[in-house]
């Protein structure tokens, strides 16, 4: 059936949808897919499941439908499973309670540590859910999740040393996973097999290990075995995923789409489930041919005899009609807009094998099977009755909780007491205090206690200034040298939260006095008038931006510090040949600035207070000084201030005649380096440093700079107008300038 027969049947609906709908003759077939595809997304955005459906489902016969291109319905699908599961029988694992906050345990698994990995956002996962991809960004906060991190040495370490059983069943268990990847199953069951019987408390980690093992295997009620005893322990999103997929390489795909959809509710950005749940919705909504040849051969070719038996005995309880028949009944039906009619009009179409009861029946009666894939691709259901099935098995799926049992369930036996040990473990996790030693948690580079410290991606740890101030240098590890290039781009140096907590509860008082150093350090940094920081460069002048490009690693230190203690000002003078910078300078007040890629920054300053140096000092490379500030000597009699005021006018009008008169090239230069010049001000003692207007003078002239630094200097207004109006006098006699 056309979209335009249809359109005719639901012209309301199209009308709303459809532009341009009289000349819908020239639209594409692919513009048409794209539009459907809009509003499929646009009906999920809005919570409008079923119809949904629909026209995802209508999209089909305009073009394929990737995996991709549903994630708006994921959405929409998950939300309403988790209405569905709220309430008194609310969704296990969605509460975890104050686990959370234990120190030494994976904020995703839950499971200790072991070889600790510390991610961008400074928090830590053990080794085994990164590598396996199990998240897609961090539990604790909205950070996206590399995985590229490498283990944490000084973390690992002190696990190490505090906890040695447990590391070692973490290693076991990173040993088994190895072997999966490796593609030798049968060693990682046996070495599964060895740990459970040899320790109870790692019981689940290594269950979920053996149970993929298992299902490479296609010993798939074994898997499921595992991963019941899992889910019923803990339901954890791993856990929940792994029997998913257990139940779908069963065949049991409504089991496997229930499951997986609870997995997400437990944890909604599961990567791996969101694509499988995706590719389950794709397959349902335009199947491929040649998928359908493939999993019709594979379900003949794998399905045991006993199996395939008892398939055939159910499926001939109920009379089979050709693809033909079925397209015959689906053009006889009622107008496409009505949803609810089409349920009705496909219900009868779903075959006994895709029904949750036979599904349930078929797996109590055959753990052995292997191999059963994809059985609702079969070519019996067209494109539009996949849809309606679809819509039914949502809505079954929605309400009805799934149930899976297993004939062998000697793990359940177990399973309180398991849970006992684990809990009563995780209680006892302390670190002996026989063991606790100040120097372990002491940084390699100032050589003194940690504070805030900081993971680099190749797992080396360091005070957060400490690292700065290496980077400033040069981008390496101190360490290892590894290239830190992308870490200093990036400039996040988040505090590995794992390392401060525990340096806060089980050193408590040499953290205080850590503290109180680093404090008493930022104070003396903060003071503006003892050790300020100079940067000896070029002159400055109140009021007059001054923007810097800092390179060199002692400024972007001085940088630094100013930003951190928050006076985010430093004083700017000009080289002296014999003390090393001239004896007047100006402070500059940090507006902005903009970090490159290489560690280099650029920063926006404006001029603020003038100063005269009083003693010079050094301090990590950078000049400092003691200062005392300047301000102009205020003219209280009238009579002056009126001749000052004649004065500054007659300057002011002769500055702007200059101006005016430059050429374009150079007027252009100016007004884009400094700007256009101050208006003029009616109180021109309102400020310690006088009119503006003077000081964008004497930047934007053309004189020598130990003239401008006289001009600087004074403190009389009177002497300082007369200076520039001399200068701007010599400047207007020259021909041609």
């Amino acid at each position: 059936m056309s979209l335009q027969q249809r359109a005719e049947d639901a012209p309301e609906e199209s009308s709303g949808f459809f532009i341009g709908a009289a000349d819908s003759d020239s639209v594409s077939e692919e513009d048409h897919h794209q539009l459907i595809l809009q509003k499929a997304n646009a009906l999920a955005s809005q919570n409008c499941l079923k119809e949904a459906i629909y026209w995802f489902s209508a999209a089909r016969r305009y073009g394929s439908v990737r995996p991709e291109q549903l994630s708006t319905f994921l959405v929409c699908i998950l939300r309403n499973f988790k209405t569905k599961a709220a309430g008194p029988d609310a969704l296990p694992g969605q509460n975890r309670g104050s686990s959370s906050d234990v120190m030494f345990d994976c904020p995703n698994c839950r499971s200790f540590l072991g070889e600790a990995v510390t991610i961008a956002c400074g928090h830590t996962y053990c080794k085994r859910c990164l590598q396996r991809r199990l998240l897609s960004k961090c539990k604790l906060c909205p950070e996206a999740v590399r995985g590229e991190e490498k283990t944490n040495v000084l973390l690992s370490g002190l696990l190490d040393k505090w906890f040695p059983d447990e590391l070692k069943k973490c290693k076991t268990l990173c040993k088994v996973d190895e072997l999966c990847r490796r593609k030798r199953f049968q060693e990682a069951v046996s070495l599964a097999t060895n740990a459970i019987q040899s320790d109870s408390e790692m019981t689940v980690a290594v269950r979920l290990s053996r149970a993929e093992a298992y299902m490479a295997l296609k010993q798939y009620c074994q898997a499921l075995e595992d991963t019941e005893f899992c889910t019923g322990s803990s339901c954890s999103a791993e856990a929940l995923f792994r029997k998913a997929m257990v139940l779908y390489e069963m065949g049991h795909v409504d089991e496997s789409l229930h499951v997986f959809l609870h997995c997400l509710a437990v944890d909604e950005d599961f990567p791996c489930a969101k694509r499988q749940v995706e590719k389950i919705l794709c397959d349902l909504l335009s199947p491929d041919d040649e998928n359908v040849k493939v999993g019709l051969r594979e379900t003949t070719q794998n399905t045991s005899p006993h199996l395939r038996s008892k398939t055939l005995v159910a499926n001939s309880q109920v009379p089979l009609q050709s693809p033909v028949q079925r397209q015959h009944q689906v053009r006889a039906g009622s107008a496409p807009n009505n949803l609810d009619n089409d349920e009705k009009r496909w219900e009868s179409l779903e075959r006994p094998g895709l029904s949750r009861a036979h599904s349930l029946r078929m797996h109590s009666s055959s753990c052995g099977e292997e191999g059963l894939k994809r059985v609702f691709s079969a070519p019996q259901l067209g494109d539009q009755e996949k849809g309606c099935l679809l819509k039914r098995k949502l809505s079954v799926l929605d309400t009805e909780p799934c149930i899976i049992d297993c004939e062998n369930t000697k793990h359940k036996k177990g399973l309180t007491k398991g849970l006992k040990q684990v809990a009563k473990a995780k209680m006892s996790r302390s670190v002996p205090d026989n063991l606790l030693d100040p120097n372990d948690m002491e940084c390699s580079l100032c050589m003194r206690l940690f504070y805030e410290p900081v993971t680099t991606p190749c797992g080396h740890t360091f005070c957060k200034n400490c690292l700065e101030r290496c980077l400033d240098h040069t981008p390496q590890c101190p360490l290892c040298k590894e290239s830190l290039k992308e870490y200093l781009a990036c400039r996040k140096y988040m505090v590995t939260t794992v390392l401060d907590t525990l340096i806060k509860q089980y050193l408590s008082q040499e953290h205080a006095e850590r503290t109180k150093a680093h404090l008493e350090e930022t104070r003396e940094l903060s003071d503006l008038t003892k050790n300020v920081p100079i940067f000896v460069c070029t002159m400055a002048y109140p009021t007059v931006p001054c923007p810097l490009h800092v390179f060199e690693p002692r400024y972007r230190l001085m940088i630094r510090r100013c930003m951190d203690t928050g006076t985010q000002q430093f004083g700017m003078c000009i080289n002296d040949p014999q003390k090393g910078f001239a004896d007047y300078g100006c402070m500059l007040i940090i507006r902005s600035i903009h970090f490159l890629p290489d560690g280099r920054s650029v920063v926006d300053t404006v001029g603020g207070k003038r100063f005269r140096v009083l003693s010079r000092g050094m301090k990590d490379g950078y000049s400092t000084a003691d200062i005392e500030h300047l301000e102009d000597n205020r003219v209280e009699d009238n009579d002056d201030l009126e001749k000052l005021q004649e004065l500054h006018d007659e300057v002011y009008e002769q500055a702007c005649v200059w101006f005016q008169n430059l050429k374009i090239h150079f007027h252009n230069q100016i007004l884009q380096h400094f700007g256009p010049m101050p208006e003029r001000e009616a109180d021109i003692q309102a400020t310690p440093n006088g009119p503006a207007c003077c000081w964008w003078l004497l930047a934007v002239l053309p004189i020598d700079p130990r003239y401008q630094l006289s001009v600087l200097s004074m403190t009389s207004l009177r002497e300082r107008l007369v200076k520039i109006q001399h200068i701007l006098t010599y400047l207007q006699s020259i021909p041609n300038n």
